[in-house]
């Protein structure tokens, strides 16, 4: 196996990854795979849907303040255009479905010491190696197949969960017999369905067919008996009709497609109820609302911690830093679909049930946009 992680990225897009299953595990076969895809989705979009702001912290009258820094160069290019064809929404949404695949990498187009655009790169086209004396060189491929060096502080470089502490895990990598279970599954039900799902009965007779024979009856078994289903058969020649049921094969095929579901989102991270997977039990309207809790706390919540902080060391400078300035991604906004445990969160902090005030009513107005 490759050591590299661009190697290992130029076979997945090359198809030469082939899973213990039979099917070869690359970048498309994986996408068709709608409980990975959903996956990759969810996290995306959780990044891009949520407010990513600067703020800057600071003292005013002896007081300890904090304020969105509009002012600062950064950020009308992170918050609302990052390059010249893509929203924020979009660029965060790719960036976040680059980096749950292992590693995501923005270059840093700077205009006189100042990032003016941010693109985003091909991860498969980016080679990261650590040096000895541990700082990381990026080489980027060009459209003309040629490699260019650039400097660290060129690449704001998002990972995944990492084992060398330099680049993410590879997740088609190390996910790629999950992926390629749920693919071989995938495509022998298809099978089994290209032909109207299975055979119905079989229809046995005493003696042997020839050619002509056994042709001649197969004609007449599709033009009559599928024209008119559920009609009685009239057999002769001691002809037999014997029905064929659901084995357990069949049962169990539905149960280990149920369960590759489950295992590929594992290897994401992601609870299969926000994919639309609940199991074999219906999940009550309490419980669907603390999975989704639980999916804010255990999945969303990383990543943004993640990217913030990531945005921090590679966006701002140490200057920025003593200023007060830092990243961070408004997530009150999910709270917006449980209107009752919104209400409540507002009415506890304008002082409702005794305890002390810790907004005003001008502070509530704001975050709901008034």
């Amino acid at each position: 196996s490759s050591e590299n992680v661009y190697e290992r990225w130029l076979e997945l897009l090359g198809g030469m990854r082939k899973s213990k299953a039979g099917p070869t595990i690359n970048l498309t076969t994986a996408f068709r795979v709608s409980a990975a895809f959903a996956c990759m989705r969810h996290i995306a979009l959780g990044v891009a849907q949520v407010p990513f702001k600067l703020y800057q912290d600071y003292e005013e009258d002896g007081m300890a303040r904090k304020r969105i820094a509009r002012d600062h160069p950064l950020y009308d290019v992170v918050t609302v255009r990052p390059n010249s064809w893509q929203t924020s929404f979009e660029f965060r949404e790719t960036m976040a479905m680059h980096a749950c695949m292992g590693n995501a990498y923005v270059f840093l187009n700077r205009y006189r010491g100042k990032v003016a655009e941010m693109f985003l790169l091909d991860p498969c086209r980016v080679r990261a190696e650590q040096e000895e004396d541990w700082s990381i060189s990026y080489e980027v491929q060009g459209r003309d197949g040629k490699f260019v060096e650039l400097p660290a502080s060129d690449i704001w470089h998002v990972r995944g969960p990492s084992w060398n502490g330099f680049m993410g895990i590879d997740t088609l990598h190390v996910a790629r017999e999950a992926l390629g279970l749920s693919v071989a599954l995938e495509e022998s039900h298809a099978g089994l369905h290209a032909n109207g799902v299975r055979t119905s009965g079989v229809y046995s007779i005493d003696g042997i067919l020839d050619a002509a024979q056994h042709k001649k009856l197969v004609d007449w078994l599709k033009s009559e008996a599928a024209a008119s289903p559920g009609a009685p058969m009239v057999l002769d020649r001691k002809a037999q009709w014997v029905s064929t049921t659901m084995t357990g094969v069949d049962a169990q095929h539905k149960e280990t497609r149920d369960h590759q579901i489950e295992e590929v989102c594992r290897f994401f991270g992601v609870l299969p109820i926000v994919i639309g997977y609940s199991g074999d039990k219906a999940s009550t309207y309490a419980s669907a609302e603390a999975m989704f809790s639980a999916d804010k706390a255990q999945t969303k919540d990383p990543w943004y911690t993640r990217i913030q902080e990531s945005a921090d060391a590679n966006l701002l400078t140490a200057e920025d830093r003593k200023n007060g300035y830092y990243w961070k991604f408004n997530a009150n906004g999910l709270m917006r679909a449980v209107a009752k445990d919104r209400a409540e969160y507002l009415a506890r902090a304008l002082g409702s049930g005794g305890a002390p005030a810790w907004m005003t009513q001008d502070e509530v107005r704001g975050i709901e946009d008034l």
